[in-house]
């Protein structure tokens, strides 16, 4: 009896697999298929919330049948690999090329870049409107608090100049913001990672958003993460981008009052490990800089990638009057992230938004994941960096590609 019952159980299953394989196609026909692109990725459902005003206004200056912005894949047009291969084959040469030429004279192109790119994508998604100059008495992103210190912009002028001779008209701002903040990272030792091209440039820039929307050195955890959800960034990716810290040299006004008078005690931080709080006293003294929270310090100074606080001009040293100190204040070459995930653990960031990221349990958990491999940073923070440069992009018809990224068309 029990040889007779196996082979009838083994029918009984093959028929009911059958079935439901027959079910699963009907239903795959009853329901069409939604395919996400890099510009569609888990960050779309929180594009309706901070990218409604730039689509509606972009939607009145397009074809009113198809606005070619590209919210779940129902788009006129998608990002690909290697979209300038034949309008202009030499494109991403050429911007690597700049970028290391300025790299190896100044290194703050690295983080004057990264920090660009970061400032742009994040207010109204990647579409070079913070490359915009105000017009009519009308601010740009540029004239903003958090970016008045913005530094980078003569970098990308200078690239878009060779681009403009190779093949006028065809590269736009948008693309080369993307692919210079790449090579500037590989420049500092972090991993290189592929972009998908076809961005378009944006009519018009986004100062009020930028203004309150964008992060500061002073955030809490739970805005922090508030602010990097809302474009779709999980606590994970939130921890991976913030490793963007680990290049560029902070202005000691944006943690001075860790050091002396936190929040209003006359006292320093308590996080703060005593060794590290007597380094950052050393090099910056509180009678030389006022303690008062400030989004507007002296542009000759530089700073961390992904923040609202100052980076030097890339193309020239910054001054040695302003206090400051490296974020890789171990010395270059220092392991991109691995340097500045430990110093966290060890009561040693130097920005108050950094050492939050210990704060919380899912957020520590990341930090001590990235602080023990390095490889699982570098490859989360690859992908976090192209899901960075997706937000929010604008496809043809949409959009224009400018002649000089400061003016439109």
């Amino acid at each position: 009896m029990d040889f007779m019952r196996k082979p009838s159980f083994l029918v009984f299953l093959m028929c009911v697999l059958i079935s439901l394989k027959k079910e699963n196609a009907e239903t795959k026909k009853s329901f069409p298929a939604i395919t996400l692109s890099p510009s569609n990725s888990a960050s779309s459902m929180s594009r309706p919330m901070f990218l409604s005003n730039k689509f509606k206004k972009q939607q009145e200056a397009s074809d009113s049948s198809s606005s070619g912005y590209d919210f779940y894949g129902d788009s006129s047009g998608s990002l690909e690999y290697d979209f300038y291969r034949e309008s202009c084959p030499e494109a991403e040469k050429i911007i690597r090329s700049r970028v290391q030429d300025l790299y190896y004279r100044h290194a703050d192109v690295a983080p004057s870049l990264l920090r660009l790119v970061f400032h742009d994508c994040f207010v109204e998604g990647c579409d070079a409107s913070v490359l915009l100059d105000a017009v009519d008495g009308v601010d740009g992103e540029k004239e903003s608090p958090p970016n008045e210190t913005l530094k980078g912009f003569d970098v990308i002028d200078i690239i878009k100049s060779e681009l403009e001779e190779a093949c006028p008209g065809i590269v736009s701002c948008a693309d080369i913001l993307v692919f210079a903040a790449r090579e500037s990272v590989a420049l500092a030792g972090g991993p290189f990672y592929p972009l998908e091209t076809g961005r378009r440039d944006s009519t018009m820039s986004f100062s009020e958003v930028a203004t309150y929307d964008l992060p500061t050195p002073y955030d809490i955890l739970p805005k922090t993460v508030a602010s990097f959800a809302l474009r779709g960034f999980n606590e994970r990716e939130t921890v991976s981008l913030l490793g963007a810290h680990s290049i560029g040299t902070i202005h000691c006004r944006f943690f001075l009052s860790r050091l002396y008078n936190f929040d209003g005690t006359d006292e320093p931080d308590p996080t703060l490990d005593i060794e590290f709080l007597n380094l950052l006293r050393s090099r910056c003294n509180n009678n030389h800089t006022s303690s008062s929270p400030s989004l507007s310090p002296s542009p000759s100074s530089s700073c961390p990638s992904l923040s609202p606080s100052c980076v030097g001009n890339p193309v020239s040293p910054p001054s040695p009057q302003v206090p400051g100190v490296e974020m890789d204040y171990e010395g270059k070459g220092s392991s991109f992230g691995t340097l500045y995930y430990r110093s966290l653990l060890q009561g040693r960031g130097i920005l108050y938004v950094d050492q939050q990221l210990t704060v919380g349990e899912e957020t520590e958990a990341w930090v001590r994941a990235y602080a023990s491999d390095a490889s699982l940073f570098r490859q989360d923070f690859a992908k976090a960096m192209m899901k960075l440069s997706n937000l929010g992009v604008l496809i043809a018809p949409a959009g224009q590609v400018r002649i000089s990224c400061s003016k439109t068309v």
